[in-house]
């Protein structure tokens, strides 16, 4: 007879638990029986999560980046996680890496599984530039970008199906996005560039502080520009009530008749201190090099400088002259700032202003400017930045990089048109571009283009270590611009002096 069959032997399986961090607590209560409720397990899992929060004292991001930042990056990222509770302004100077001390608090975020949801929120032009930093830095590669196809076809639903997004806060805020957005519920999002927000009035702003968020990092080397009330507003984005109400924080911190001035400061600044972290260059040790600024005198073309004398005089004559009003007042001071730039900046200015009702007894002389400034073909800023360019380029493609700067785009294409003449191959760069635009331009001029030229549209995120030389072609009237537009350079990972 043949043999009965025998059961098979049994086989021992041995189960593997991966638990997140936090989650070790749990396995006493399990072992005894407790938390047999999945709802319950869960609460006491993000119960657990949260007690975390005060004890970052060891951050878990340093042994999953790829780079080592400075002590005090970390100290600002502990700060932010700790004391803020996630909660913050990054106010570094420019050039110190806010982008790295944000992205550390985000990296800890994540590898501690406390958020799921994230959304950071930038200039246009600085979408991939985030991206690229955190993939090559941080190992994050799982974002999306709102230009991306496999966003930009789903169309606004996009916000609720992809839970880390980069994106364009001019993206954002158009109605049909704004209202997807803020019905989500984010874990964490990081503002870059926040002094946009620094008009409480704005969508910008009412968009960014109507997001349903838990976490919440602002950045911005400039958190004061023109009045203490745009420091108030970005604060009370984070923590509203922590600088009081507008009227008794006005009453409290600032001195009257001077809005940038505060008063009561160990108070202000003890209020601060739970919101806000900011280095400067001569707290930390880090060794950047030196920065060296040369000014070029020269002397204006003949037609330039009766062009320049003539605008300054009119542009006098009308702010003092009480029949222009204050709407009118706002472009003849923009036609001033043009005329410290070039001709061709005035031009659209010149002919605009006259055809304005109200200012009839200005029309036949801002005509006849504009035909004068039509008429300039050269300029001496223009032929003093030939001399520079021929010596800085010399050295070979790649080697000499230069990048210009200037406020008006008509003065850049008046410089676009002399270069090309010159033979002299530049990138260009302004707000007018497309985000894939703009990146391939900043590709371009950091892999062989020799020479950037640039709006302040550059001025303000971008990333040109890479290269020494800034020319300021024309000069704001807010120096804190200035800084922005030298930050680019004279930046962490620059090398050689600027």
């Amino acid at each position: 007879m043949p043999s009965p069959l025998r059961p098979p032997a049994p086989t021992t399986i041995t189960p593997t638990f991966s638990l997140a961090p936090g989650a070790e607590a749990l396995l006493d209560g399990v072992a005894r029986g407790e938390n047999a409720d999945l709802r319950a397990y869960h609460l006491r899992l993000m119960a657990l999560r949260l007690g975390l929060v005060a004890g970052f004292d060891d951050l878990l991001a340093l042994d999953a980046i790829n780079f080592t930042p400075f002590d005090y990056q970390i100290r600002a990222a502990r700060t932010a996680l700790r004391r803020f509770r996630g909660r913050g302004l990054l106010s570094d100077e420019v050039g110190l890496g806010k982008t790295i001390e944000a992205s550390l608090v985000l990296k800890e975020y994540l590898l501690r599984q406390m958020v799921q949801r994230v959304l950071i929120l930038t200039p246009p032009g600085l979408v991939e530039q985030w991206r690229e930093e955190l993939a090559t830095k941080f190992r994050i590669t799982d974002f999306v970008a709102n230009n991306d196809e496999a966003f930009r076809q789903q169309g606004p639903d996009a916000w609720q199906n992809f839970p880390l997004v980069i994106a364009s806060i001019a993206t954002a805020r158009r109605p049909e996005h704004r209202e997807k957005i803020t019905a989500e519920l984010y874990d964490l999002v990081i503002v870059d560039e926040a002094h946009h927000l620094k008009n409480r009035a704005s969508v910008t702003w009412k968009l960014v502080n109507e997001l349903q968020k838990r976490y919440i990092l602002l950045l911005t080397a400039t958190p004061v520009q023109n009045s203490l009330a745009e420091l108030y507003n970005l604060v009370t984005v984070l923590k509203p009530g922590q600088l009081k109400s507008p009227k008794e924080f006005q009453r409290e911190f600032v001195v009257r008749g001077d809005p940038r001035l505060p008063k009561n400061r160990g108070l202000l600044r003890d209020l601060l201190s739970d919101v806000m972290v900011r280095h400067a260059r001569s707290q930390i040790n880090l060794q950047l090099p030196p920065r060296r600024a040369h000014t070029v005198r020269l002397t204006l073309h003949a037609d330039e400088q009766q062009i320049y004398d003539a605008i300054v005089d009119l542009g006098r004559r009308m702010l003092s002259d009480d029949g222009v009003s204050s709407a009118h007042r706002f472009g003849v001071r923009t036609l001033l700032l043009e005329a410290g730039s070039s001709a061709a900046a005035t031009r659209s200015t010149l002919r605009s202003l006259a055809a304005v009702k109200g200012l009839d007894a200005y029309r036949n002389e801002l005509l006849t400017l504009a035909q004068q400034a039509d008429a300039v073909q050269t300029t001496a800023k223009a032929d003093a930045l030939r001399k520079l360019l021929d010596a800085q380029t010399a050295t070979g493609p790649g080697q000499g990089k230069v990048v210009i700067f200037t406020q008006f785009r008509a003065t850049q294409e008046m410089l676009a048109q002399e270069m090309r003449a010159w033979g002299v191959d530049f990138a260009l760069y302004h707000g007018g571009l497309t985000t894939a635009q703009k990146d391939q331009a900043i590709r371009s001029f950091s892999e062989t283009t020799p020479v950037l030229l640039s709006t302040e549209a550059a001025g303000e995120g971008r990333n040109l270590q890479f290269c020494r030389v800034l020319v300021n072609f024309d000069l704001p009237w807010n120096p804190q611009r200035i800084e922005q537009r030298i930050g680019r350079c004279h930046r962490y990972g620059q090398e050689r002096d600027v």
